[in-house]
């Protein structure tokens, strides 16, 4: 018989307001990873903390800026302030802000 995989789930979703637990910025998760994917070299450079691998990562929009994020989950919560997030590309990925999140816009190809 087959092995039973581990299903990661993510604990935030696309929309979610978080904010980082280390370096206390806030943002907006433009997408989800179930496990990380990015390169060894950039893991090894960034990913000083060394969060697990095999646990979900986030794409994040960080307010006030115009950078992105790439954040292990273990470095995510959710954000006391669910407030709109000001960055450049927030009406790229999503629809006006709505109560306390975003909902994602989907493109018509």
């Amino acid at each position: 018989m087959g092995t039973v995989t581990n299903i990661n789930r993510a604990q935030f979703s696309i929309g979610d307001i978080v904010q980082h637990k280390l370096f206390d910025y806030r943002g907006v998760i433009y997408d989800v990873d179930p496990k990380f994917q990015a390169s060894e070299e950039w893991y090894e450079l960034v990913a000083r903390s060394r969060p697990p691998k095999n646990k979900p990562w986030y794409h994040v929009l960080v307010h006030g800026t115009g950078k992105t994020t790439y954040v292990a989950e273990q470095n995510l919560e959710a954000a006391s302030d669910k407030g709109p997030i000001t960055h450049p590309l927030v009406d790229h990925f999503f629809k006006p802000f709505d109560k306390d999140h975003y909902v994602l816009k989907r493109n018509s190809n």
